[in-house]
Protein backbone atom coordinates (compact mmCIF):
# COMPACT_ATOMS: atom_id res chain seq x y z
CA UNK A 1 0.00 0.00 0.00
CA UNK A 2 2.96 2.39 0.97
CA UNK A 3 5.12 3.85 -1.76
CA UNK A 4 8.69 3.04 -1.04
CA UNK A 5 11.92 4.78 -1.41
CA UNK A 6 14.90 3.15 -0.67
CA UNK A 7 17.82 5.05 0.12
CA UNK A 8 19.90 1.58 1.17
CA UNK A 9 22.66 2.41 -1.59
CA UNK A 10 23.31 5.56 -0.38
CA UNK A 11 21.49 8.48 1.72
CA UNK A 12 21.46 11.78 -0.10
CA UNK A 13 22.59 15.15 1.47
CA UNK A 14 20.11 17.29 3.65
CA UNK A 15 19.61 19.26 0.33
CA UNK A 16 18.26 15.94 -1.72
CA UNK A 17 16.31 14.99 1.25
CA UNK A 18 13.77 17.97 1.58
CA UNK A 19 12.67 16.86 -1.88
CA UNK A 20 13.26 12.82 -1.95
CA UNK A 21 10.99 12.57 1.02
CA UNK A 22 7.25 12.01 0.34
CA UNK A 23 5.16 15.34 1.98
CA UNK A 24 2.38 16.86 1.03
CA UNK A 25 1.85 19.74 -1.27
CA UNK A 26 0.18 23.09 0.47
CA UNK A 27 0.74 25.77 -1.61
CA UNK A 28 -0.84 28.50 0.23
CA UNK A 29 0.31 31.69 -1.72
CA UNK A 30 -2.14 30.10 -4.21
CA UNK A 31 -5.13 30.73 -1.85
CA UNK A 32 -4.03 33.94 -0.75
CA UNK A 33 -6.12 35.79 -3.78
CA UNK A 34 -8.98 34.13 -2.75
CA UNK A 35 -8.67 34.92 1.25
CA UNK A 36 -7.74 38.49 0.77
CA UNK A 37 -11.79 39.48 -0.36
CA UNK A 38 -12.66 38.01 2.97
CA UNK A 39 -10.33 39.55 4.95
CA UNK A 40 -10.99 42.96 3.37
CA UNK A 41 -14.54 42.59 3.80
CA UNK A 42 -14.51 41.67 7.29
CA UNK A 43 -12.03 44.77 8.32
CA UNK A 44 -14.60 47.14 6.46
CA UNK A 45 -17.63 45.31 6.88
CA UNK A 46 -17.30 43.65 10.04
CA UNK A 47 -20.10 41.27 11.36
CA UNK A 48 -22.20 41.75 8.42
CA UNK A 49 -19.30 40.48 6.10
CA UNK A 50 -18.71 37.82 8.26
CA UNK A 51 -22.45 36.24 8.18
CA UNK A 52 -22.13 36.31 4.79
CA UNK A 53 -19.47 34.64 4.71
CA UNK A 54 -20.34 32.05 6.97
CA UNK A 55 -23.54 31.20 5.51
CA UNK A 56 -21.77 30.78 2.11
CA UNK A 57 -19.51 28.76 3.39
CA UNK A 58 -20.82 27.16 6.55
CA UNK A 59 -24.35 26.79 5.15
CA UNK A 60 -25.92 28.55 8.29
CA UNK A 61 -26.01 32.00 9.27
CA UNK A 62 -25.83 32.27 13.23
CA UNK A 63 -28.18 34.74 15.04
CA UNK A 64 -25.10 36.29 16.86
CA UNK A 65 -21.69 35.79 16.72
CA UNK A 66 -21.05 35.64 20.67
CA UNK A 67 -22.59 32.63 21.55
CA UNK A 68 -24.64 33.02 24.72
CA UNK A 69 -23.28 31.69 28.04
CA UNK A 70 -26.98 29.64 28.74
CA UNK A 71 -25.36 27.35 25.76
CA UNK A 72 -22.25 27.05 27.10
CA UNK A 73 -23.70 25.38 30.61
CA UNK A 74 -25.87 23.46 28.76
CA UNK A 75 -23.58 21.99 26.70
CA UNK A 76 -21.26 20.94 29.61
CA UNK A 77 -24.62 19.39 31.27
CA UNK A 78 -25.63 17.22 28.33
CA UNK A 79 -22.00 16.39 27.40
CA UNK A 80 -21.46 12.32 27.67
CA UNK A 81 -20.02 11.18 31.45
CA UNK A 82 -17.53 9.31 29.54
CA UNK A 83 -16.29 12.36 27.40
CA UNK A 84 -16.78 14.45 30.61
CA UNK A 85 -14.11 12.83 32.32
CA UNK A 86 -11.65 12.30 29.85
CA UNK A 87 -11.66 15.70 28.92
CA UNK A 88 -11.08 16.87 32.71
CA UNK A 89 -7.97 13.91 32.67
CA UNK A 90 -7.00 16.06 29.40
CA UNK A 91 -7.02 19.02 31.14
CA UNK A 92 -5.58 17.78 34.24
CA UNK A 93 -2.33 15.95 33.11
CA UNK A 94 -2.31 19.54 30.17
CA UNK A 95 -2.05 21.38 33.15
CA UNK A 96 0.72 19.73 35.25
CA UNK A 97 2.78 19.87 32.38
CA UNK A 98 2.43 23.68 31.21
CA UNK A 99 2.61 24.80 34.79
CA UNK A 100 6.26 23.72 34.98
CA UNK A 101 6.57 25.86 31.53
CA UNK A 102 6.24 29.29 32.92
CA UNK A 103 9.49 31.42 33.11
CA UNK A 104 10.91 33.62 35.83
CA UNK A 105 11.89 36.93 35.76
CA UNK A 106 15.81 37.21 35.95
CA UNK A 107 17.66 40.37 36.86
CA UNK A 108 21.55 40.35 35.90
CA UNK A 109 23.94 42.91 37.56
CA UNK A 110 25.98 43.93 34.42
CA UNK A 111 28.11 46.80 36.66
CA UNK A 112 28.09 48.72 39.88
CA UNK A 113 24.67 50.65 39.51
CA UNK A 114 23.85 49.07 36.31
CA UNK A 115 21.15 46.11 35.71
CA UNK A 116 19.16 44.22 33.14
CA UNK A 117 16.20 42.37 33.76
CA UNK A 118 14.04 40.07 31.59
CA UNK A 119 10.44 40.48 32.57
CA UNK A 120 8.05 37.52 30.91
CA UNK A 121 4.69 39.47 30.20
CA UNK A 122 1.58 37.74 28.65
CA UNK A 123 -0.14 38.73 25.57
CA UNK A 124 -2.98 40.86 26.76
CA UNK A 125 -5.85 39.04 24.83
CA UNK A 126 -6.01 36.20 22.83
CA UNK A 127 -7.87 33.99 20.13
CA UNK A 128 -8.22 30.67 19.91
CA UNK A 129 -9.19 28.55 17.08
CA UNK A 130 -10.94 25.11 17.16
CA UNK A 131 -11.40 23.56 13.95
CA UNK A 132 -14.68 22.05 13.30
CA UNK A 133 -14.11 20.38 9.38
CA UNK A 134 -13.98 17.00 9.02
CA UNK A 135 -14.04 16.41 12.67
CA UNK A 136 -14.50 18.49 15.86
CA UNK A 137 -11.24 18.99 18.19
CA UNK A 138 -12.18 19.89 21.94
CA UNK A 139 -9.13 18.52 22.65
CA UNK A 140 -7.87 21.52 20.59
CA UNK A 141 -9.51 23.67 23.19
CA UNK A 142 -7.82 21.91 25.76
CA UNK A 143 -4.13 22.47 23.82
CA UNK A 144 -4.57 25.77 23.27
CA UNK A 145 -6.38 27.51 26.65
CA UNK A 146 -4.21 25.35 29.36
CA UNK A 147 -0.98 27.26 28.28
CA UNK A 148 -2.64 30.49 27.72
CA UNK A 149 -3.94 30.60 30.84
CA UNK A 150 -0.63 28.91 32.16
CA UNK A 151 0.94 32.12 30.76
CA UNK A 152 -1.32 34.32 32.83
CA UNK A 153 -2.85 35.79 29.73
CA UNK A 154 -5.91 37.62 31.33
CA UNK A 155 -8.60 37.50 28.00
CA UNK A 156 -9.36 34.77 25.83
CA UNK A 157 -11.70 33.83 23.49
CA UNK A 158 -12.54 30.84 21.64
CA UNK A 159 -13.38 30.11 17.89
CA UNK A 160 -15.35 27.36 16.60
CA UNK A 161 -17.38 27.20 13.06
CA UNK A 162 -21.14 27.06 13.57
CA UNK A 163 -22.81 24.16 12.86
CA UNK A 164 -26.10 23.86 11.20
CA UNK A 165 -26.77 20.34 12.43
CA UNK A 166 -26.73 22.45 15.98
CA UNK A 167 -28.52 25.35 14.79
CA UNK A 168 -25.50 28.08 14.32
CA UNK A 169 -23.50 27.04 17.25
CA UNK A 170 -20.15 25.35 17.55
CA UNK A 171 -20.59 21.94 17.85
CA UNK A 172 -21.52 20.89 21.69
CA UNK A 173 -17.93 19.52 22.78
CA UNK A 174 -16.08 22.40 21.66
CA UNK A 175 -18.80 24.53 24.07
CA UNK A 176 -18.55 21.99 26.58
CA UNK A 177 -14.61 22.07 26.89
CA UNK A 178 -14.56 25.47 27.03
CA UNK A 179 -16.77 25.68 30.20
CA UNK A 180 -14.72 23.02 31.52
CA UNK A 181 -11.84 25.26 30.76
CA UNK A 182 -13.73 28.04 32.40
CA UNK A 183 -13.81 30.24 29.10
CA UNK A 184 -16.65 32.61 29.02
CA UNK A 185 -16.29 33.98 25.41
CA UNK A 186 -16.82 31.68 22.43
CA UNK A 187 -17.48 32.72 18.99
CA UNK A 188 -19.28 30.85 16.36
CA UNK A 189 -16.92 31.93 13.23
CA UNK A 190 -14.72 29.49 11.16
CA UNK A 191 -12.31 29.61 8.36
CA UNK A 192 -10.33 33.01 7.14
CA UNK A 193 -13.11 35.16 8.58
CA UNK A 194 -12.83 33.92 12.18
CA UNK A 195 -9.26 35.26 11.88
CA UNK A 196 -10.50 38.38 10.45
CA UNK A 197 -12.81 39.25 12.80
CA UNK A 198 -10.36 38.58 15.52
CA UNK A 199 -7.79 40.88 13.92
CA UNK A 200 -9.84 43.41 13.34
CA UNK A 201 -12.96 43.62 15.93
CA UNK A 202 -16.29 44.57 15.13
CA UNK A 203 -19.76 44.80 16.44
CA UNK A 204 -21.76 41.86 17.33
CA UNK A 205 -25.59 41.94 15.78
CA UNK A 206 -26.84 42.62 19.59
CA UNK A 207 -24.82 45.27 19.63
CA UNK A 208 -22.24 44.11 22.07
CA UNK A 209 -18.41 44.67 20.82
CA UNK A 210 -16.28 41.82 19.65
CA UNK A 211 -12.92 43.10 21.11
CA UNK A 212 -10.00 42.39 19.03
CA UNK A 213 -7.23 40.04 19.83
CA UNK A 214 -3.48 40.65 19.56
CA UNK A 215 -2.46 36.82 19.23
CA UNK A 216 -4.09 33.98 17.49
CA UNK A 217 -3.15 30.10 17.78
CA UNK A 218 -4.47 27.11 17.04
CA UNK A 219 -4.54 24.84 13.24
CA UNK A 220 -7.26 25.37 10.75
CA UNK A 221 -7.66 24.61 7.17
CA UNK A 222 -5.36 26.23 4.28
CA UNK A 223 -8.06 29.36 4.22
CA UNK A 224 -7.23 29.86 7.83
CA UNK A 225 -3.97 29.51 7.49
CA UNK A 226 -3.51 31.54 4.69
CA UNK A 227 -5.43 34.45 7.01
CA UNK A 228 -2.96 34.14 9.33
CA UNK A 229 -0.17 34.93 6.71
CA UNK A 230 -2.16 37.64 5.74
CA UNK A 231 -3.15 39.55 8.91
CA UNK A 232 0.73 38.15 10.91
CA UNK A 233 2.38 41.63 11.99
CA UNK A 234 -1.24 43.33 13.25
CA UNK A 235 -1.78 40.19 14.99
CA UNK A 236 0.70 37.71 16.57
CA UNK A 237 0.38 33.69 15.19
CA UNK A 238 1.66 30.37 16.85
CA UNK A 239 2.44 29.14 13.26
CA UNK A 240 1.05 28.31 9.61
CA UNK A 241 -0.05 24.85 10.49
CA UNK A 242 -0.39 22.47 7.63
CA UNK A 243 -1.87 18.54 7.44
CA UNK A 244 -0.97 16.40 10.11
CA UNK A 245 2.12 14.01 9.88
CA UNK A 246 3.57 11.21 11.57
CA UNK A 247 6.71 9.58 11.06
CA UNK A 248 7.71 6.27 12.25
CA UNK A 249 11.39 4.94 12.64
CA UNK A 250 11.23 1.15 13.32
CA UNK A 251 13.52 -1.92 13.42
CA UNK A 252 12.85 -5.59 13.03
CA UNK A 253 11.96 -5.46 16.80
CA UNK A 254 9.00 -3.38 16.20
CA UNK A 255 5.11 -5.00 16.01
CA UNK A 256 3.73 -4.19 12.55
CA UNK A 257 0.55 -4.29 14.14
CA UNK A 258 1.25 -0.96 16.16
CA UNK A 259 3.11 0.88 13.52
CA UNK A 260 -0.10 0.36 11.10
CA UNK A 261 -2.68 1.18 14.16
CA UNK A 262 -0.51 4.44 14.45
CA UNK A 263 -0.46 5.69 10.55
CA UNK A 264 -3.90 4.70 10.46
CA UNK A 265 -5.26 6.51 13.35
CA UNK A 266 -3.13 9.97 11.83
CA UNK A 267 -4.00 9.39 8.07
CA UNK A 268 -8.02 9.32 9.27
CA UNK A 269 -7.59 13.02 10.24
CA UNK A 270 -7.52 14.49 6.54
CA UNK A 271 -6.43 13.03 3.21
CA UNK A 272 -3.92 14.76 3.35
CA UNK A 273 -2.52 13.64 6.32
CA UNK A 274 1.09 12.11 6.36
CA UNK A 275 2.12 8.57 7.23
CA UNK A 276 5.62 8.04 6.88
CA UNK A 277 7.43 4.62 8.37
CA UNK A 278 11.25 4.60 7.87
CA UNK A 279 12.98 1.35 8.71
CA UNK A 280 15.93 -0.58 8.02
CA UNK A 281 13.65 -3.51 7.93
CA UNK A 282 11.92 -5.14 4.46
CA UNK A 283 10.49 -7.66 6.77
CA UNK A 284 9.14 -5.08 8.94
CA UNK A 285 7.75 -2.91 5.94
CA UNK A 286 6.15 -5.83 4.06
CA UNK A 287 4.33 -6.65 7.34
CA UNK A 288 3.28 -3.46 7.83
CA UNK A 289 1.89 -3.21 4.34
CA UNK A 290 0.12 -6.44 4.79
CA UNK A 291 -1.54 -5.17 8.00
CA UNK A 292 -2.55 -1.66 6.46
CA UNK A 293 -4.15 -3.80 4.01
CA UNK A 294 -6.45 -5.52 6.17
CA UNK A 295 -6.82 -2.38 8.80
CA UNK A 296 -7.65 -0.02 6.09
CA UNK A 297 -10.78 -2.03 4.76
CA UNK A 298 -12.03 -2.23 8.70
CA UNK A 299 -11.65 1.58 9.89
CA UNK A 300 -14.72 3.34 9.87
CA UNK A 301 -13.03 6.50 7.76
CA UNK A 302 -11.68 4.00 5.25
CA UNK A 303 -11.83 5.83 2.08
CA UNK A 304 -10.30 8.71 3.73
CA UNK A 305 -7.88 6.64 5.17
CA UNK A 306 -6.63 4.95 1.79
CA UNK A 307 -6.73 8.35 0.39
CA UNK A 308 -3.74 9.69 2.83
CA UNK A 309 -1.83 6.25 2.65
CA UNK A 310 -1.24 6.30 -1.07
CA UNK A 311 -0.97 10.03 -1.42
CA UNK A 312 2.61 11.05 -2.51
CA UNK A 313 2.94 13.09 1.13
CA UNK A 314 3.44 9.15 2.59
CA UNK A 315 5.27 5.98 2.01
CA UNK A 316 8.08 3.41 3.60
CA UNK A 317 12.02 5.05 3.29
CA UNK A 318 14.02 2.18 3.45
CA UNK A 319 17.52 2.70 5.29
CA UNK A 320 20.84 0.87 5.62
CA UNK A 321 21.19 1.29 9.47
CA UNK A 322 19.39 3.67 12.24
CA UNK A 323 22.43 5.66 11.86
CA UNK A 324 20.99 6.66 8.39
CA UNK A 325 17.35 6.61 9.72
CA UNK A 326 17.78 9.13 12.56
CA UNK A 327 19.40 11.44 9.46
CA UNK A 328 16.12 10.66 7.28
CA UNK A 329 13.98 11.46 10.17
CA UNK A 330 15.78 14.87 11.50
CA UNK A 331 15.57 15.69 7.27
CA UNK A 332 12.25 15.14 7.42
CA UNK A 333 11.29 16.86 10.85
CA UNK A 334 7.89 15.41 11.37
CA UNK A 335 4.92 17.02 13.55
CA UNK A 336 4.74 13.22 15.20
CA UNK A 337 7.98 11.17 15.51
CA UNK A 338 7.62 7.76 17.26
CA UNK A 339 10.82 5.47 17.72
CA UNK A 340 10.05 1.95 17.52
CA UNK A 341 13.22 0.11 17.62
CA UNK A 342 15.34 -1.37 20.30
CA UNK A 343 16.86 0.76 23.11
CA UNK A 344 14.11 3.53 21.78
CA UNK A 345 15.15 5.98 24.54
CA UNK A 346 18.78 6.15 23.33
CA UNK A 347 17.26 5.92 19.88
CA UNK A 348 15.45 8.95 20.86
CA UNK A 349 17.96 10.79 22.62
CA UNK A 350 19.71 11.43 19.10
CA UNK A 351 17.14 13.09 17.50
CA UNK A 352 17.83 16.81 16.83
CA UNK A 353 14.24 17.79 14.92
CA UNK A 354 10.30 16.58 15.34
CA UNK A 355 7.48 18.29 17.02
CA UNK A 356 7.13 15.74 19.48
CA UNK A 357 8.82 12.44 20.09
CA UNK A 358 7.27 9.27 21.21
CA UNK A 359 9.12 6.37 22.83
CA UNK A 360 8.78 3.16 22.48
CA UNK A 361 6.26 0.69 21.72
CA UNK A 362 3.62 2.25 24.89
CA UNK A 363 3.71 5.70 23.69
CA UNK A 364 1.70 6.19 20.47
CA UNK A 365 0.59 9.91 18.89
CA UNK A 366 -2.60 9.48 19.80
CA UNK A 367 -1.99 9.22 23.76
CA UNK A 368 -0.23 12.63 23.03
CA UNK A 369 -3.12 13.96 21.38
CA UNK A 370 -5.52 13.56 24.04
CA UNK A 371 -3.63 12.50 28.01
CA UNK A 372 -0.19 12.48 27.63
CA UNK A 373 0.05 15.92 29.08
CA UNK A 374 2.21 17.31 26.01
CA UNK A 375 0.73 19.60 23.36
CA UNK A 376 -1.01 18.25 20.57
CA UNK A 377 -0.60 21.87 18.23
CA UNK A 378 3.25 21.06 16.68
CA UNK A 379 4.74 22.32 13.69
CA UNK A 380 4.34 20.42 10.25
CA UNK A 381 6.07 20.88 7.15
CA UNK A 382 9.49 20.33 8.27
CA UNK A 383 9.01 23.56 10.44
CA UNK A 384 9.74 21.19 13.24
CA UNK A 385 13.90 21.66 12.05
CA UNK A 386 13.66 25.35 13.50
CA UNK A 387 10.19 26.23 15.47
CA UNK A 388 8.72 24.56 18.52
CA UNK A 389 5.15 23.84 19.57
CA UNK A 390 2.75 25.46 21.47
CA UNK A 391 3.58 25.79 24.49
CA UNK A 392 3.43 28.87 27.19
CA UNK A 393 6.10 29.97 26.28
CA UNK A 394 3.99 30.73 22.89
CA UNK A 395 2.00 33.57 24.99
CA UNK A 396 4.54 35.03 27.17
CA UNK A 397 7.26 38.17 26.00
CA UNK A 398 10.45 38.55 27.08
CA UNK A 399 11.10 42.44 27.30
CA UNK A 400 14.37 43.51 29.24
CA UNK A 401 14.14 46.42 31.66
CA UNK A 402 17.89 48.65 32.12
CA UNK A 403 18.30 50.53 34.93
CA UNK A 404 21.54 52.26 35.10
CA UNK A 405 22.56 55.39 37.71
CA UNK A 406 24.76 58.26 36.53
CA UNK A 407 27.84 56.97 37.56
CA UNK A 408 27.20 53.62 35.39
CA UNK A 409 26.36 55.52 32.65
CA UNK A 410 29.39 58.11 33.02
CA UNK A 411 31.58 55.06 32.99
CA UNK A 412 30.37 53.00 29.75
CA UNK A 413 29.73 56.39 28.15
CA UNK A 414 33.13 56.90 25.89
CA UNK A 415 32.33 53.28 24.55
CA UNK A 416 29.10 54.49 23.60
CA UNK A 417 30.32 57.17 21.87
CA UNK A 418 32.96 55.72 20.21
CA UNK A 419 30.57 53.21 18.67
CA UNK A 420 27.93 55.55 17.71
CA UNK A 421 30.90 57.77 15.81
CA UNK A 422 31.89 54.32 14.26
CA UNK A 423 28.44 53.71 12.76
CA UNK A 424 28.19 57.40 11.91
CA UNK A 425 25.35 58.11 14.37
CA UNK A 426 26.97 60.60 16.30
CA UNK A 427 23.70 62.33 18.15
CA UNK A 428 23.30 58.25 19.68
CA UNK A 429 26.32 59.28 21.38
CA UNK A 430 25.14 62.54 22.33
CA UNK A 431 22.56 61.52 23.79
CA UNK A 432 24.80 59.96 26.50
CA UNK A 433 27.39 63.21 26.55
CA UNK A 434 24.42 65.63 27.19
CA UNK A 435 23.27 63.61 30.54
CA UNK A 436 27.03 65.13 31.63
CA UNK A 437 27.12 68.46 29.74
CA UNK A 438 27.91 70.48 32.95
CA UNK A 439 30.64 68.11 34.33
CA UNK A 440 33.96 69.22 33.28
Amino acid sequence: MLTRTDLRSAVPSPAELRTALPRAEVDVDAVLDRVRPIVAGVRERGVEAVLEFTEKFDRVRPASVRVPAAELTRALAELDPAVRAALQECIERARVVHAEQRRTDVTTQVVSGGTVTERWVPVSRVGLYAPGGLAVYPSSVVMNVVPAQAAGVESLVVCSPPQADFGGLPHPAILAAAELLGVAEVWAVGGAQAVALLAYGGTDTDGAELVPVDMVTGPGNIYLTAAKRLLRGLIGIDSEAGPTEIAILADATADPVHVAADMISQAEHDPLAASVLVTDSVELADAVDAELVRRVKATKHSERVATALSGKQSGCVLVSSMDDGLRVVDAYAAEHLEIQTADARAVAARVRSAGAIFVGAYAPVSLGDYCAGSNHVLPTGGCARHSSGLSVQTFLRGIHVIDYSADALRAVAGHVVALSQAEDLPAHGEAVTARFRDEP
